[in-house]
């Protein structure tokens, strides 16, 4: 695989994160089932909890343009070891993606990383909608 595409797009992200409060600048960009590249970069809020990383950032770019089947993510950050992906970008991506996507986590000395999404979250939450409305009844 070619990752040299996705290091770049996740560069100019980077670039443009807005982080004044821990100023950890994250970019992120995933592939698409088609081909394109959806970059995401983190963006604060003053209210830490709104935080919006650079991965769900990248998911949620794709998902708004129809996209959603994923074929790889690379992550971008200036932290040694090169930065995992949060347990809320995990989450999210286990929603669209299968064990086997691959990640890689580049830092910025060109330090990298690869793992499967099997690897940082091998335990997905899992959720059938159809079980609301089972009942279980005892019989005396």
């Amino acid at each position: 695989m070619d990752w040299q595409p996705l290091l770049d797009a996740a560069r100019r992200a980077r670039d443009r994160s807005h982080c004044p409060y821990s100023r950890f600048a994250v970019g992120a960009a995933l592939l698409t089932g088609d081909g394109t590249i959806f970059a995401g970069a983190n963006v604060e809020n003053r209210s830490y909890g709104l935080a919006l990383c650079a991965e769900r950032s990248a998911v949620a770019a794709a998902v708004t343009a129809g996209q959603r089947s994923f074929r790889a993510l690379l992550v971008l950050a200036d932290s040694a070891p090169p930065a995992p992906p949060c347990g809320l970008c995990r989450e999210t991506l286990a929603e669209f993606c299968g064990p086997d996507l691959p990640i890689r986590l580049v830092n910025l000395e060109g330090e990298q990383r690869d793992f499967r999404l099997g690897e940082l979250f091998p335990e997905p939450f899992a959720f059938d909608p159809a079980q609301l409305f089972q009942t279980s009844r005892s019989e005396g």
